[in-house]
C-alpha cells in the first residue's frame, strides 16, 4: 500500500441454501446474524432495512427462481472505506432460473399490486429501501443474480 492509498475493509458472507421457504428463512436469519456480528445491531433501523431486503430477495429466488433440485446462493458484502467514512452493503441472491427476470419496479403502473393481491410488492420494497438495485445474468451458467446496495455514512 502506498501512502496515497487509504485502507478499506471488506467483509463477506456467502452460502448456498435450498430453494424452499425454509431455505429462504434460514438465509434471512443468517444474514441478520452476520450484520449484527459486523456491528449493525439487531433492532437498529439499518439492520431492519438490510434484513428486509435480504428476505425479499431470498423469497423471490424461491418463488420465482426455483428450479427443482437447485439451490440459491446468497452473498452479503460490507465494504468500509476509511477515506469517506462510509460502508457499502450489498446483498446478492443468485438462482438458476434465467428465463424469469425481475420486473423493474420503477414502473408499478404496468402491473400494480392492488389491495387484494397477496404478492407483488417485494421489489417495490427493495427499490424504496435500497440506494440502488438491479440484476445481471449469472456468469458461467444458467440463472441470474439480483442485488441491492445500501450506503451507510
Amino acid at each position: 500500500m502506498t501512502s496515497t492509498e487509504l485502507p478499506t475493509q471488506v467483509r463477506r458472507f456467502a452460502m448456498r441454501f435450498s430453494s424452499t421457504p425454509r431455505g429462504a428463512r434460514l438465509a434471512r436469519r443468517l444474514c441478520a446474524e452476520r450484520l449484527d456480528a459486523w456491528g449493525i445491531p439487531y433492532g437498529s433501523d439499518t439492520h431492519d432495512v438490510l434484513t428486509l431486503i435480504a428476505a425479499e430477495l431470498c423469497a423471490n429466488a424461491v418463488r420465482h427462481g426455483h428450479v427443482s433440485g437447485r439451490d440459491f446462493h446468497v452473498c452479503l458484502t460490507a465494504d468500509t472505506s476509511t477515506a469517506t467514512a462510509t460502508t457499502a452493503l450489498r446483498v446478492e441472491v443468485t438462482d438458476t432460473r434465467g428465463e424469469r427476470l425481475p420486473a423493474l419496479a420503477a414502473n408499478p403502473a404496468l402491473d400494480p399490486p392492488g389491495e387484494t393481491r397477496l404478492g407483488g410488492r417485494g421489489l417495490l420494497l427493495v427499490e424504496a429501501l435500497a440506494d440502488r438495485w438491479g440484476y445481471s445474468r449469472r456468469a458461467g451458467g444458467p440463472g441470474k443474480t439480483v442485488w441491492a446496495e445500501c450506503v451507510l455514512r
